[in-house]
């Protein structure tokens, strides 16, 4: 009998059998004919379905919590209660849906196809493919798969998810530095049957990636979300990951990269943020949603920067603003010519503070001679003495009052002025979520948002606001559509953002979009006694339109994303939600008052019997070891008593 159906008959014969991993494991080892070791390895796969079998009996005790998110059940040892923050499965849906994609992309250049249960096309539900053909199933360990790191894994639900829902994947090494964070890790790893795929990790997250720099022993994907700012863990991320791998980083302190300290933010990031006081759309954080997306290029720019030292760059995949953090998947490349080019990418902000227009000024310029670049220093500034717009000085009149007062002009950045995302990448995303709709909780979230991304204009850095600029020469605001329509007439481009719904980001320049202004007060006359000889309103109005706006509504002034009305931000899903605070620097109460006596510690009870659990990684769930005390499974590696990249 040919070998080829001896393979079918053998595979129709195990899909009958009860175990569905014990038949994935022998189909798989049937297509690559390696029937020398057939039985030893169908051995190995009983053996691990059936630890999966016994792992997944495990019943929680009396003062045992779980909580299930995805396909994970995560078990909280606490004596009252667990707090779980259900805003962060977004972030970890849209993760495992862009390490899926990275997955597929990666193993597509060896022959081996992913198969991601629930989409079209899952051969699982097919016939005998092709031989020749590999496949890697999720919760299988795949030799040729990736190799995932998350350094600050907390209680490992963002491991123990990827484990059980993206194939291809090698092995996930789930680190913390607490033993209190270990043992949880063992103890949920055991609870979801995946001790094959994640070994958890006791180290120091700089010094596990520093000792993982040689090419051998790199990551294919590190994953990165601490709770605060993660500059600390960047230097040694961007020479632990792979030539083309995967940096998936959070950063949650927005109140430094919005704006509201811009001397924390250049310490840092190496960047100053400006604080857009014209942007009056507050998100729930109450910081301008113009200064988050800022947020989004001063945090690449940092990650590139870092990069840069070891000859080595990035190239953004995906980059969102969401809810109270910002959140950015980037490819690490290595090449020393390429890093030349970074001083192109990145752009000073010149911002009038009387009319909020802005100008970006590159900080270096290539110039391509045949296959070659020639790299300069940029010419500038792009500004004169004083805006063109509202005739507010740029460059003079820097008094002491003007600067109290807050009129003198404002200079921020450098920030990445290239694209935020690959489109490509992206729709791929969109196309495989859609494919899929019941894999994730948030499905509904993130394919509006990437829709949204689809349509938005890569290569404009940052918005304006359409309630702003009426604000400014106060006007009532015109309809979306309206002005859209108008930008649209005038032979510019414009699209939406998925930062903000009144964003209005085009390629136009700021006069044009004032002309527009213009025209649109000769409609709606703002009141007289507006008008200050000395507003930025009476300067702007005084000057003659270069152009008659048309504000007939088109049918392309109306994207897809808002035609669908595709949802874009969160619903509000508790009282008070947030990032929620952090954890105390200490795993025993009475030690940390034995070293700090004079310390005064906040609704915390001196019982022995109590103590707190310090992990560092996601601020998304929280273990609650006393009657009042509830910590975060997350912290701010900084003020760490060990002075390392770890709590205690």
């Amino acid at each position: 009998m040919p070998l080829n159906i001896v393979s079918i008959c053998c595979i129709l014969s195990l899909s009958k059998l009860p175990n569905r991993r014990l038949f994935l494991w022998t189909r798989q080892w049937c297509l690559q004919n390696r029937w020398g070791s057939f039985c030893e390895y169908l051995k190995s796969g009983m053996a691990k379905a059936d630890a999966t079998s016994e792992a997944c009996d495990i019943e929680p005790k009396r003062t045992e919590i779980i909580v299930n998110e995805g396909k994970a059940r995560m078990l909280f040892s606490s004596t009252s209660e667990v707090f779980y923050n259900p805003v962060q499965e977004f972030n970890r849906d849209l993760t495992c849906a862009v390490i899926t994609e990275f997955v597929r992309e990666n193993l597509a250049s060896k022959n081996i196809s992913v198969v991601v249960p629930g989409e079209e096309g899952d051969v699982t539900s097919h016939g005998a493919p092709d031989e020749s053909e590999s496949f890697a199933s999720v919760e299988q360990c795949c030799q040729d798969g990736v190799y995932i790191l998350e350094a600050l894994a907390a209680s490992g639900l963002r491991s123990i998810r990827f484990a059980k829902e993206i194939p291809g994947i090698k092995e996930i090494v789930a680190n913390d530095f607490s033993d209190k964070a270990v043992d949880s890790i063992k103890k949920n790893v055991l609870l979801n049957g995946v001790q094959h795929l994640v070994t958890e990790s006791f180290s120091d997250a700089s010094m596990l990636m520093h000792q993982h720099k040689s090419n051998k022993k790199q990551f294919d994907v590190i994953d990165l979300d601490p709770y605060g700012s993660p500059v600390q863990f960047l230097d040694a991320a961007v020479q632990a990951v792979k030539d083309g791998g995967l940096l998936c980083v959070t950063c949650t302190d927005m109140a430094v990269l919005a704006g509201n300290a811009s001397e924390t933010c250049y310490s840092k990031y190496g960047a100053m943020s400006l604080k857009a006081k014209f942007c009056h759309e507050m998100s729930s954080m109450r910081f301008p949603l113009h200064s988050i997306f800022q947020a989004l290029r001063i945090l690449l720019h940092c990650i590139d920067l870092h990069a840069n030292r070891y000859h080595r760059y990035i190239v953004p995949l995906l980059s969102v603003s969401a809810d109270f953090y910002v959140r950015v998947f980037v490819r690490i490349y290595v090449g020393q010519a390429k890093v030349k080019m970074s001083a192109s990418k990145r752009a000073l902000v010149y911002q009038c503070v009387g009319c909020g227009t802005f100008h970006l000024q590159k900080m270096g310029k290539r110039v391509q001679i045949g296959t070659n670049f020639k790299f300069t220093p940029a010419q500038g500034p792009p500004v004169g003495p004083v805006c063109d717009v509202c005739t507010h000085h740029h460059q003079s009149e820097h008094t002491t009052d003007t600067i109290l007062l807050g009129l003198s002009p404002k200079l921020g950045g450098p920030i990445w002025a290239e694209s935020m995302y690959d489109e490509s990448f992206i729709r791929n995303i969109l196309s495989a979520v859609q494919r899929n709709p019941a894999r994730f909780g948030t499905t509904s979230r993130i394919i509006g948002m990437i829709t949204v991304m689809t349509e938005e204009l890569n290569n404009c850095p940052l918005y304006y606001c359409l309630d702003h600029l009426s604000s400014v020469v106060h006007v009532n605001t015109p309809s979306m559509l309206q002005m859209r329509s108008a930008i649209l007439n005038a032979g510019y481009d414009v699209s939406l953002s998925h930062a903000c719904k009144n964003a209005i980001k085009t390629n136009a320049p700021a006069a044009v979009l004032w002309d527009i202004m213009r025209c649109w007060e000769k409609l709606h006359p703002a009141k007289v006694e507006r008008l200050v000889e000395s507003s930025p309103a009476f300067h702007v109005l005084m000057k003659q339109s270069q152009l008659e706006a048309n504000f007939v509504v088109r049918a392309d002034a109306n994207p897809p994303s808002r035609q669908k009305g595709l949802k874009r931000f969160q619903e509000n899903p508790l009282p008070n939600w947030g990032p929620k605070t952090r954890a105390k620097c200490c795993n025993d109460v009475r030690q940390f008052q034995e070293k700090h006596p004079k310390h005064k510690l906040s609704n915390m009870k001196s019982s022995p019997s109590q103590k707190y659990q310090k992990v560092q990684g996601d601020a998304d769930a929280r273990i609650c070891v006393g009657q009042s005390e509830c910590v975060p499974l997350s912290m701010d590696i900084a003020s760490g008593p060990r002075g390392s990249s770890g709590p205690c």
